[in-house]
């Protein structure tokens, strides 16, 4: 696995990684993760750090650069498979040895790029990211994605062959009974009696958590905790001065588990989510949600039933729903059931079985290639054709039509 992100950071690809790992081993495979300097092993399994540079637009993302190191532990460790996590930099290597030594890879879309630029004053680079995504997501044997709106947006900007991650949620760890008097306590800095609501995510201006200040100053006695960090928080934290606002930092296990259980509503008013694992989380512990009509959220949450939608351009919808489940406690009790109902079948394990089925697929399907190119090649088939028969990039198709060299990659 090349990811761009992992620990120490903890966001939610980060925590989906995690739980594929856990599992992938406990199903009797080996894994090797290719990241940015910081680990060098997660429960037991290796982590080969690679030396980067700070992004200057976004301090806390590492942009690890390729070097002969990753190949060299690669050919140890002969892969059956690649999967290459939000590529940027550190995924061309991903790309290169698959099309050095024929080994298929997966790649996964977790993060909305180029829409996150608008946010920076860069929106006028969207149509060249996008232009870029198309070119290198579609040399990939399978593109994954975590909920049918980011696929259908795929799809429609030229990317082939994508198919969806089922979503996955660690329901014994998010769940109701986690509440905490002394956690609420907290986080609404010693006025437990008050409403509180909660943001848990990255600090982030693509995440647009200054709507949460509409939401204090129409609420009468309402009291928000932002859980998290990240390159907007200085920021924020002018923006919330004198408002009864709270700035918890990270929180992880069983404390963000208490954080979820023990506010009265969860709110995300972000419009750039491929999936939302927040949501997911604050659905499992029984934590209302509110949430911008947008992206994977809309996959997620069933409007009035598990959760309120709201349209982004329209935040006063949000202040309503928000207002809706503070001054009705049957209608938000029934909304708490409503969502763990919903997600108690979404399971880490049931999403990584998924995984291994796409993995052995595409592993098949590389071994069952050369003899159906020859079978097409003889039938007179142009490269197109052939790409367009058998489902496969270009580059698949460039892998399979050269011999693979003598000399390894590791040289």
């Amino acid at each position: 696995m090349f990811t761009e992100r992992f620990l120490p950071k903890i966001d939610g690809i980060v925590t989906r990684l995690l739980h594929t790992i856990r599992h992938l081993r406990e199903s009797g495979h080996r894994v090797l993760v290719i990241a940015p300097e910081g680990v060098t092993e997660f429960e037991g399994t290796p982590v080969h750090g690679v030396a980067g540079f700070k992004f200057p637009l976004y301090p806390d993302q590492i942009l690890a650069v390729p070097r002969p190191s990753i190949g060299r532990v690669l050919a140890s460790f002969q892969p059956d498979v690649l999967h290459v996590v939000s590529p940027a930099l550190l995924g061309i290597s991903a790309f290169y040895y698959s099309s050095a030594r024929r080994v298929p890879l997966v790649a996964s879309y977790h993060t909305h790029l180029p829409k996150y630029l608008r946010y920076y004053g860069m929106g006028y680079l969207e149509g060249l990211m996008w232009w870029g995504i198309k070119a290198g997501y579609n040399r990939a044997d399978l593109t994954l994605v975590t909920s049918r709106s980011v696929q259908t947006d795929l799809q429609s900007r030229g990317l082939q062959r994508v198919e969806l991650w089922r979503r996955g949620v660690d329901t014994d760890m998010f769940h109701p009974q986690r509440v905490s008097q002394e956690m609420r306590a907290r986080l609404t800095q010693g006025h437990p009696e008050d409403k509180l609501l909660l943001y848990v995510g990255r600090l982030s201006a693509e995440k647009e958590i200054e709507q949460c200040r509409l939401v204090l100053s129409e609420v009468p006695g309402l009291r928000l905790a932002v859980v998290g960090d990240g390159p907007h928080r200085r920021k924020l934290e002018q923006y919330f001065a004198g408002t009864s606002t709270y700035f918890a930092g990270y929180l992880k296990g069983a404390d963000l588990a208490a954080a979820f259980a023990s506010a009265d509503v969860f709110f995300l008013p972000s419009r750039t989510e491929t999936l939302g694992l927040v949501l997911l989380e604050a659905m499992a512990a029984g934590c209302p949600v509110v949430a911008a009509a947008a992206g994977g959220v809309v996959d997620i949450v069933q409007d009035g039933v598990t959760g309120y939608l709201y349209e982004p351009e329209n935040p006063g919808q949000a202040v309503s729903a928000i207002l809706r489940l503070l001054t009705d406690d049957a209608r938000r009790e029934q909304t708490r059931r409503h969502a763990r109902r919903e997600v108690e079948p979404w399971s880490w394990a049931a999403a990584t079985r998924q995984l291994e089925d796409y993995y052995q697929g595409v592993i098949r399907r590389e071994k069952e290639l050369p003899g159906k190119i020859a079978a097409c090649r003889l039938s007179g088939a142009t490269a197109e054709n052939i790409c367009e028969t058998l489902c496969i990039s270009r580059a698949t198709f460039r892998r399979h039509s050269r011999p693979l060299p003598e000399v390894g990659w590791r040289d």
